[in-house]
């Protein structure tokens, strides 16, 4: 599928190029915004709060900039698959973003239900996938109504890792992208202002390289997406 291409206001730039673009740009605007009000502080504690805010924002973005390098290269086969315990990649996850849903008034959970283990994967590129799910989740979502992360048994022999949200519907023709496995480029959703097409996108990508079916499910009060892997039976320490 070819990239949309917007009209000249945009300079001929992709749609993806604009999404990726407009991402970028939204937590440079806020650690300009936290620079600034550092001189509002008057005392040590809300200094070191505005502080601890631009240090998380700027590695939320540098982590962004390094997943797009990442999807840059995937070409060169750098990262190399083996027997990842998935439970321990989504706790990981959920260590680090945890702060970060308390300090957003968030709830993020986990559901573990899967009888096999281990999966095929790269377990840097599997991090990433789920730490972009649950940064679109948290969202929407709240106090009462939590994001989870899932980790279940197939049938079709693989294991899926899931985070479910409960914010608006994804259109139907993001979700017809999705489901046929066409996201080439950073997606814009309109009807979830806060979701990052970017993350999706990265998402996709690190999943096709780890052979993994990438989708989502639309549920009546929100989104689940997935990437469904390969089980392996062979040991590994990770």
């Amino acid at each position: 599928m070819k990239s949309e291409v917007i009209g000249s206001s945009a300079g001929g730039l992709s749609s993806g190029a604009v999404v990726v673009a407009h991402e970028l740009k939204a937590p440079l605007s806020l650690m300009r915004q936290l620079a600034l009000s550092l001189e509002l502080e008057d005392d040590k504690a809300g200094v070191k709060r505005v502080g601890d805010q631009i240090v998380a924002t700027s590695e939320r973005a540098l982590r962004q900039v390094n997943d797009l390098l990442k999807v840059a290269r995937l070409d060169d086969a750098l990262f190399e698959m083996e027997p990842v315990n998935p439970r321990a990649v989504c706790d990981d996850v959920v260590s680090e973003l945890w702060q970060l849903f308390r300090f957003n008034r968030r709830e993020l959970k986990i559901d573990y239900r899967n009888r096999r283990h281990l999966v095929v994967a790269n377990r840097q590129l599997l991090h990433s996938v789920v730490y972009n799910f649950c940064l679109n989740a948290m969202n929407y979502g709240g106090e009462e109504l939590p994001s989870e992360v899932m980790i279940s048994d197939r049938k079709n022999g693989r294991i899926r890792v899931a985070v479910r949200d409960y914010g608006p519907a994804v259109p139907t023709r993001i979700w017809r992208e999705i489901k046929d496995g066409f996201v080439n480029r950073p997606l814009e959703i309109a009807m979830r202002p806060g979701s990052s097409g970017m993350g999706l996108y990265i998402a996709a990508k690190f999943a096709n390289y780890m052979g993994a079916d990438f989708g989502l499910i639309r549920h009546r009060d929100g989104t689940s997406f997935y990437v469904d892997l390969q089980i392996s039976g062979q040991l590994s320490l990770v």
